[in-house]
């Protein structure tokens, strides 16, 4: 595999667990060869299943971006990529190896776990592979799925879209809070759902992370900030004297709705404190009267 892990899941460096879950789950639904029947299917999955096994490891993860694609994939991940016992992604000590139909899942609950926990509202998840690789799981294996586009806040606040199945129009009702890769059931058919990121609203689960960048004399003095929120509406918060690089603060309640529940999940301000990087000569002799008055 010439090309690294990062880029065979189509995450950046920076992905959090949950993106790379996300990630791996919408590509092992697509390439998984019992579903996906083009040449090089087979291999365009475990591909993407040896990446998730080590991206979802912390410790592999890190072994992986201090060594390097090609000194990790050499080395074995120094015991850690090239042995993994049941396969997959879920290889581990504390799982086991199940069979059904043609398919074979293993899981683990240490190391990387089960990318498809909490997908359709914590179903089993042999009912995820039924909806998807079909084989004789069960009558719901032979509806069509069909992958339905949504914008950020579509996810966010619920939908109603037309979609065109088997050459009809069908409406169909999507609910506030569905998150990237959620599986919906409907009578003839399953819909996946795909979601674009935002620039300003990060998703992890049902809660926001919004960054801020906060310039040092303002984290040192203290302020009061306006920002957005996923209703659209703005909150004013007061950024405390002293605010440290990478502080967060919580506004409970100002998430994304849990699916079919009043329920919200809470937004999170991470604050990144900015330094100028060059001083002119009055900022200079600012800094040092201040630190003679410091000390």
């Amino acid at each position: 595999m010439a090309q690294d892990f990062y880029h065979t899941l189509g995450v950046k460096k920076s992905a959090t667990k949950a993106d790379i879950k996300s990630a791996y789950r919408r590509l092992a639904l697509k390439w998984h060869p019992d579903k996906n029947k083009e040449v090089g299917a087979d291999k365009k999955f475990k591909e993407i299943s040896a990446a998730y096994e080590v991206l979802s490891d912390e410790k592999k993860k890190q072994a992986y971006d201090q060594m390097g694609h090609d000194a990790y994939v050499k080395t074995g991940g120094k015991g850690g990529f090239g042995g993994a016992g049941t396969g997959g992604p879920f290889g581990g000590t504390d799982g086991g190896t199940y069979q059904q139909g043609p398919f074979q899942w293993s899981y683990t609950s240490s190391g990387g776990g089960n990318p498809f926990e909490g997908a359709a509202g914590g179903a089993d998840p042999f009912d995820i592979f039924e909806q998807f690789f079909g084989g004789g799981f069960s009558q719901a294996a032979r509806k069509p799925t069909y992958q339905i586009n949504l914008d950020f806040f579509e996810a966010v606040n619920g939908v109603e879209k037309t979609v065109k199945i088997d050459g009809k129009t069908k409406d169909v009702k999507i609910p506030a809070g569905v998150g990237d890769g959620t599986q919906m059931r409907f009578g003839d058919f399953n819909l996946l759902i795909s979601v674009k990121s935002d620039k300003t609203f990060q998703r992890e689960g049902q809660n926001i992370i919004v960054e801020v960048e906060l310039p040092f004399t303002e984290a040192i003095k203290g302020k009061t900030l306006e920002i957005p929120t996923v209703d659209r509406k703005t909150v004013k918060v007061k950024v405390k004297p002293g605010t440290q690089h990478g502080s967060m603060l919580r506004l409970r309640g100002k998430g994304v709705k849990v699916p079919n529940r009043n329920q919200y999940g809470d937004q999170y301000i991470l604050f990144n404190v900015t330094f100028p990087k060059k001083l002119n000569r009055k900022q200079k002799k600012a800094l040092e009267d201040f630190e003679k008055a410091s000390s």
